[in-house]
């Protein structure tokens, strides 16, 4: 075995983003000393590809609006699926959180007052989204990293985490190799945070980052820990067309929530047939299903999609709120939004399934391992609303920081140990491809998972499509077992798709399961065959676990609501 290097924390969190940010950030003010781990370099992180804003109930626009109404939306939005505690807890504590960046120096848009200002977005009943233009996940994340590297916080760039260690049922650390060099590292650890973000790059048609391959789902699972609800993938439901280079770039729903209108091929303005009472600006499950619902139709743009127009607007005011997609559109389809419309169609966005974790402190089902934002499960239930990612990255980002730095104080002294073997174990497996005299090449497997996920897998799924699915994914599977690639460790990207890879397939199955397993329609998860919500259904969560090495699926009773919360449902019918 070579030499690796070992670096020794209390907190480990594994992802700079917006949640993994906060959570280094609390943990750290708890006294904890905290490493944090980032595949790409600091300030790359997907969240700054949120654009349309943080979803909290200031009711500084709309004085109507308080938590009550935002929590009630959640839940409706997520088909009463959601976990009511992490809803709960998630719309008293978003206006605090966003306060706090406010403090931290986040620069937001403003009222005539000098107020946060705050925009409509689909299923929020007020506008209550506080924005930075159409720029929100970037000031976040400037803000959040420059309170981090404050902190005392060390660092550790372009460096993917492979396995997690366990001494006993306890998690002891974690195994990783530097992208650079392909050299090991160990870093030991009495708690880690996962805040990997999405798993969108299983999917051919995505508007995330490479980064998104499912890594901390796949990490909790193969540590023994209880994933929930991933059949739920959310389709944005307007990402770039045309051209094909840039296909399901995202375009935010700010476009729809600054007035952008949708229409089809004819014209029509075809979301008074879906939702006439919300428009644009139902929930994205709805909106993703009616755009292609028209192109099955005949009723598509050229390119597939619908028109997405603004331009009545006038260019001021569009250059104004929406200076990304301005640029964007510009530069990337030669199209001026000012003046004409966009081309827009789903492309895979989120995720609302991941680790199952406990409301209050972030803990998964393993001790010592916690999750926050998109890789942990439970917040949006069956479909998230615009604006709930970045109000859950915060709010849970900062309880998974606390609960991981409290659970390593009981620790305390006591040392946790890393097998020795296990890290060898760990290293073979990641060199395996440079050694096999033959194999397949990662890219043609990335590429033919991705196509299965897309043709099976997507915006309508049918019975038989997900049996023909799943039999491919066990053919995928098979042929990955054995990949080959050529040329050293010195930043190989086939020998970082063969590690990505075994996690991109962990989550394909996950979802495909889920999916075939759930015998009903409700948010994000659309069955040709069982086109209603089936009340029955409506009372789980879909549950993924490991045994030996079989993937197991299962359902667990959704948390029963308290009486006075159930009264806001009723107030509201």
């Amino acid at each position: 075995m070579e030499k690796y290097e070992t670096h020794v924390h209390d907190v480990l969190v594994i992802g700079a983003g917006g949640a993994g940010l906060r959570a280094a950030i609390e943990a750290s003010a708890r006294g904890a000393s905290v490493g944090l781990v980032c595949k790409s370099l600091l300030g790359k992180a997907h969240t700054v590809m949120a654009e349309g804003g943080i979803a909290a109930a200031l009711a500084n626009v709309d004085p109507q609006d308080n938590w009550k109404t935002h929590f009630r939306d959640t839940m409706l939005g997520g088909k009463m699926l959601n976990n009511w505690r992490m809803a709960l807890i998630h719309a008293q504590e978003a206006p605090d959180r966003v306060k706090e960046l406010e403090e931290w120096g986040a620069l937001f848009d403003r009222t005539k007052d000098g107020r946060i200002l705050q925009r409509a977005f689909g299923g929020h009943s007020w506008r209550r989204l506080c924005h930075v233009g159409d720029r929100t996940g970037l000031e976040m994340i400037r803000t959040l990293q420059e309170r981090g590297i404050h902190s005392g916080i060390d660092v550790y760039m372009e460096c993917t985490i492979t396995k997690l260690f366990k001494d006993g049922e306890r998690i002891s650390g974690a195994f990783g190799y530097w992208r650079e060099s392909g050299r090991f590292v160990v870093f030991k650890a009495k708690a880690i945070v996962l805040a990997t973000g999405g798993i969108g790059k299983v999917y051919k048609i995505t508007s995330n980052s490479w980064e998104y391959t499912g890594d901390g789902h796949a990490l909790a699972y193969e540590a023994g820990a209880e994933l929930i609800d991933m059949e739920f993938v959310q389709f944005h439901p307007t990402g770039m067309v045309w051209p094909p280079g840039v296909r399901g770039i995202l375009v935010t729903e700010a476009v729809r929530g600054e007035g952008g209108i949708l229409r089809n091929a004819k014209g029509e303005r075809f979301m008074e047939r879906y939702d006439p009472k919300r428009m644009e600006l139902s929930t994205r499950d709805v909106v993703a299903r009616a755009i292609y619902t028209e192109v099955k139709e005949g009723r598509g743009s050229p390119h597939g999609g619908a028109f997405l127009d603004i331009s009545h607007k006038g260019a001021d005011f569009i250059k104004k709120k929406l200076p990304s997609m301005y640029h964007q559109f510009l530069e990337l389809a030669d199209v001026d939004i000012t003046k004409m419309p966009m081309e827009v169609g789903p492309t895979t966005h989120y995720i609302m399934g991941g680790v199952r974790v406990d409301p209050e402190n972030g803990a998964s089902t393993v001790p010592g391992l916690f999750a926050a934002g998109e890789v942990a499960g439970g917040m949006h239930g069956a479909n998230r609303l615009g604006g709930n990612s970045l109000s859950d990255l915060l709010v849970f980002g900062r309880r998974a920081g606390w609960g991981a730095a409290e659970y390593a104080k009981e620790i305390g002294d006591n040392t946790l140990k890393i097998n020795e073997e296990d890290i060898e174990k760990a290293a073979r497996e990641l060199l395996q491809p440079f050694e096999n005299a033959d194999g397949a090449n990662p890219y043609i497997v990335h590429q033919t998972l991705q196509e299965t996920m897309q043709d099976y897998f997507g915006v309508f799924r049918v019975e038989d499509g997900l049996k023909k699915g799943l039999e491919e994914l066990e053919k995928i599977k098979r042929t990955a077992s054995r990949l080959k690639i050529e040329g050293s460790r010195l930043f190989n990207p086939g020998w970082h798709l063969c590690a990505d890879l075994k996690s991109m397939l962990i989550v394909s199955e996950a979802i495909a399961k889920s999916a075939l397993f759930r015998k009903e329609s409700r948010g994000a998860h659309s069955r040709v065959d069982y086109p209603e919500s089936d009340p029955e259904w409506g009372k789980y969560n879909t549950v993924i676990w490991r045994e030996g090495e079989e993937m197991k699926v299962g359902r667990r009773p959704v948390p029963e609501m308290p009486d006075e919360l159930k009264q806001l449902f009723t107030e509201v019918k």
